[in-house]
């Protein structure tokens, strides 16, 4: 009769709290979270000013221990309403936010939204985001390699605006459309009095594919010199079995020459990378892609050839907790012209190796 009495004790007891964290998830939709990435790279070019490449935003501090990214983070969300507030420091914003003013510069994310839809997952969000282009973000313990390829480098990484999304009932599909301060802006340019558009649908038909296609059009520079940019991004992203997975992506651009012209400056890049979990600790990825922008238009070399490089890199991942990574990647470019710098003297080749240790909470 006792143990009859403890285990009726024991249920209710169990109950009850379950009960309570059930309430308290209710009254918390409050999340706090938080990101460090502190990293060394070395290049071999041995860059005087201790900066990498120009095209290269992440991880682009030469000969240095230095933190790529940091953040705090607010998260939010109830069934009716969410926002995010976070913000950051770090070499990454130092470089790739180093066109807006002030304290905007540290602002990671900065949006709310409203839930349209009291049955469907419709929602309307406006504010500051990460972008909606790409399948590689700033947050280098999401990606599969611990560098970010030329392709996103160059492609935004955070946008301002409002969008409107749609994820269906089985979660298979999900649609947005967005209109956005321009390419890669949280403030439009001085004199630019037009908006820009983006759209983005992903299909997911099970857990082992992901399908995407994303856009940006608009002017991105003072209506005086306006050229309207159109920009396709399309990837997909495989798990062929439990060790095996393989993304790849394609990048196609064109802007017109002049105000009014009706001929395009273009660049595309297309990027595959191959990923293998050896076991639940370690995973190696590798890394093959090109870019050509044979005008100039995103990367800038003034050169003959303009910027034509192709690149290929080695990661190894070590998941120290679950919380925890520490990474290791060796990463070479070589460009059709002499675009890089080994002590001082042109070169079409450019090679660096980077570790780095992240932590999320």
């Amino acid at each position: 009769m006792k143990n009859v009495i403890t285990t009726a004790f024991l249920a209710l007891t169990t109950l009850g709290q379950a009960q309570i964290d059930s309430t308290e998830t209710k009254k918390n939709p409050l999340k706090i979270s938080g990101y460090a990435e502190v990293y060394y790279a070395y290049d071999f070019g041995t860059p005087e000013n201790n900066t990498r490449p120009s095209f290269i935003y992440s991880h682009n501090r030469h000969n240095e221990v230095a933190l790529n990214l940091g953040f705090i983070k607010a998260n939010y969300e109830n069934e009716k309403v969410r926002a995010n507030l976070a913000i950051m420091a770090g070499t990454y914003s130092n470089a790739n936010l180093s066109a807006e003013e002030g304290v905007m510069k540290n602002i990671f994310e900065a949006n709310a939204g409203v839930k349209l839809s009291p049955t469907k997952n419709l929602w309307i969000d406006a504010g500051i985001f990460s972008s909606h282009i790409g399948f590689e973000s700033a947050i280098s313990k999401d990606c599969w390699t611990l560098s970010r390829s030329i392709l996103a480098e160059n492609s935004p990484y955070y946008e301002s605006g409002a969008k409107i999304s749609y994820t269906t009932d089985s979660g298979k599909w999900f649609v947005s459309a967005l209109v956005l301060n321009g390419w890669q802006r949280i403030k439009r340019v001085d004199g630019n009095k037009t908006l820009a558009f983006g759209h983005q649908l992903t299909y997911k038909p099970n857990s082992n594919i992901t399908l995407n296609s994303s856009s940006f059009i608009g002017n991105d520079k003072p209506n005086s010199d306006k050229r309207m940019r159109y920009f396709h991004n399309l990837y997909g992203i495989f798990q062929l079995n439990q060790k095996w997975g393989l993304t790849a992506g394609f990048d196609i651009g064109a802007e017109q020459k002049s105000k009014g012209s009706e001929s395009y400056n273009s660049w595309y890049s297309p990027v595959f990378i191959a990923k293998y979990k050896a076991s639940e600790k370690v995973s190696l990825a590798v890394r093959g892609e090109y870019y050509q922008d044979e005008n100039g238009l995103i990367i800038a070399t003034e050169t003959p050839n303009g910027f034509q490089t192709f690149g290929y890199s080695l990661n190894f991942d070590y998941a120290i907790y679950d919380n925890v990574v520490w990474r290791i990647e060796g990463r070479n470019l070589n460009s059709k012209d002499e675009i890089f710098t080994e002590n001082g003297n042109p070169t079409k080749q450019n090679f660096m190796a980077v570790t780095s240790l992240a932590i999320s909470f």
